[in-house]
């Protein structure tokens, strides 16, 4: 049995609890998460019996890769008949209850599917994919671990090349160079609405400080309002803080780390600035086990950043500060569990979480540092190998 079948039992384990005869998994990352394909259709789990990818384009490719039964998607209009047929009974007259993600299905398709099973009733199956996705099997983790090794490799690399007067962009070429020559696959996923993100935020003095739309503590002013995020035509100067937040993707798997550079030396305040960062992350790392609440390390560090009197300035400025510590990463950037307020879940082994305590100066900079971490059996081991503490160049 492949893990993808694996995964799809565990999904119908949950299905069965909750009386719902089956789940219309429609979203790329998630159809590949439970059938190890990622071609355009659907991939129908019924709560007891084998799984159907229903494929537009390419069925020759679904049926190579697959671990799931692969038949052509046709027209709508039949689909009703077919996933009746592969739910237990199969009776016409029994009511189906389908599950599928409404967190990110588009209305205009969700009309569509509810066109074609116009007797279904249709539940919103989206959290409980995104809890599964939470706990990481060992072959998802050595791909993460594989991603760390190229963001580590790839900035050690970039480092000596670094020069006083060359523009952000120009560094964050040079970074995506390293990361592709290393097998980076190029694409950063994020499953939030209207969210994109390319290799990372990397940027310097007063621009990365720049708000933008992003749900993160440094923005970027980015190269065109049509792309209002991290690297812009800004030269780096001596002095000031050069944010390199950068991921990597190997195996369609995500690492996330954050390093704070300079050309000569920082700024005493923003130093300071930065080592209650380190000082916040190793406070963090310390509660790193199974059973904690993940609301309760963020809590524990908006308490510390109080007493450091850095409240202002934590993840963000004014308005634009953003409410969390540290969030899930595997396949998508924007995982589960996310450490901020409102999120009760326990941490977990198998758990992979990135921790990044930024601060930030309008007009000034940003600094801080992210390492992603699994959490284990008991307490946690650190992914990110990149060296910690201010890198001058």
């Amino acid at each position: 049995m492949t893990i993808f079948q694996q995964r799809q039992q565990a999904l119908q384990r949950e299905m069965i609890q909750r009386g719902w005869s089956g789940f219309l998994v429609t979203n790329n990352v998630d159809i590949y998460y439970y059938c190890g394909s990622m071609q355009t259709g659907y991939l129908f789990i019924p709560a007891e019996g084998d799984a159907l990818y229903l494929v537009r384009r390419s069925l020759v490719r679904a049926e190579e890769e697959a671990s799931a039964a692969v038949e052509a998607l046709g027209s709508l209009k039949t689909l009703g008949e077919r996933l009746r047929a592969r739910c237990a009974g199969g009776s016409a007259a029994a009511p189906m209850r389908i599950a599928t993600e409404l967190d990110v299905l588009p209305v205009q398709l969700y009309v569509r599917l509810q066109a074609a099973l116009p007797r279904a009733a249709w539940e919103d199956g989206s959290l409980l994919v995104r809890e599964q996705r939470m706990i990481k099997s060992p072959d998802e983790v050595t791909a993460i671990r594989a991603a760390a090794r190229v963001v580590d490799a790839a900035l050690e690399a970039v480092i000596p090349h670094i020069r006083e007067g060359m523009a952000e962009f120009e560094l964050m070429a040079l970074i995506e160079h390293q990361l592709r020559l290393r097998g980076h696959q190029g694409l950063m996923r994020m499953r939030a609405y209207n969210s994109e993100l390319i290799t990372g935020m990397v940027a310097a003095g007063a621009a990365a400080a720049v708000p933008t739309y992003f749900d993160g503590p440094a923005g970027g002013t980015g190269l065109h309002p049509s792309s209002p995020q991290s690297s812009g035509r800004a030269p780096i100067r001596r002095g000031e803080p050069i944010l390199v937040d950068i991921g990597c993707s190997i195996d369609g798997y995500l690492i996330d780390q954050t390093r704070t550079l300079v050309i000569g030396d920082l700024d005493p305040e923003l130093q300071r600035a930065y080592d209650v960062a380190e000082q916040v992350l190793r406070a963090t790392e310390a509660r790193l086990q199974p059973g904690v609440i993940a609301e309760h390390l963020y809590l524990l560090a908006l308490d510390q950043v109080q007493e450091a009197g850095l409240s202002a300035h934590f993840m963000g400025y004014g308005a634009d500060q953003v409410k969390f510590l540290g969030h899930g990463i595997g396949l998508e950037i924007d995982e589960l569990p996310v450490l901020a307020k409102g999120f009760k879940y326990p941490l977990a082994p198998g758990m992979v979480i990135a921790i990044e305590p930024k601060f930030t100066y309008p007009g000034r900079g940003v600094v801080g540092i992210e390492d992603t971490y699994l959490i284990t059996e008991n307490g946690y081991e650190k992914l990110t190998i990149s060296r910690d503490g201010i890198r001058r160049v």
